[in-house]
């Protein structure tokens, strides 16, 4: 997978690739040729993005942006048609706001690292046809997140 990074140090790249490497690994199987951009943004860049594209004027963490109308459990395979002209298949962008990840990591008593994580890890799975507007949709959602950044050693609450 390969991921266009915006405003994100080297740090958050290696963690986030490789967090992302392992969601797809165990989400999607291996599909040649994905891509997804990140970027990091202040709190009014994303309240801008969650005015124009959500109609709700206010600040979030993290905003997901999919290309594809993937429904989970769906394969990446099923998108081949979808592809760029070089081969490409464009998952979508992801805006994080790492005014509020700093903030929550401390409300939360994570680390600003396992937070930053979480924000993209939750992004992707947006753009991977996860939810969280059912109940059972956001167990199931919350729960591989979880899942993903344990084996990082990511816990919450563990990782101050």
């Amino acid at each position: 997978m390969k991921i266009y990074f915006e405003n994100v140090g080297c740090f958050a790249k290696r963690g986030i690739q490789k967090i992302f490497d392992k969601t797809i690994e165990i989400t999607n199987g291996n599909v040649d040729n994905i891509v997804i951009g990140v970027k990091f943004v202040s709190e009014d860049e994303i309240r801008l993005l969650n005015k124009n594209f959500r109609n709700i004027d206010k600040v979030t963490d993290v905003l997901s942006f999919p290309m594809l109308e993937i429904k989970e459990p769906q394969s990446l395979s099923e998108f081949d048609s979808q592809r760029e002209f070089d081969g490409e298949l464009n998952l979508g962008d992801i805006a994080i706001c790492t005014k509020r990840a700093k903030e929550q990591a401390k409300e939360y008593g994570n680390s600003y690292k396992r937070e930053l994580s979480f924000l993209a890890l939750h992004g992707l799975l947006h753009c991977l046809g996860y939810d969280h507007i059912e109940k059972e949709e956001e167990k199931k959602m919350m729960s591989l997140a979880e899942e993903i950044l344990a084996d990082f050693n990511l816990k919450r609450r563990t990782n101050v």
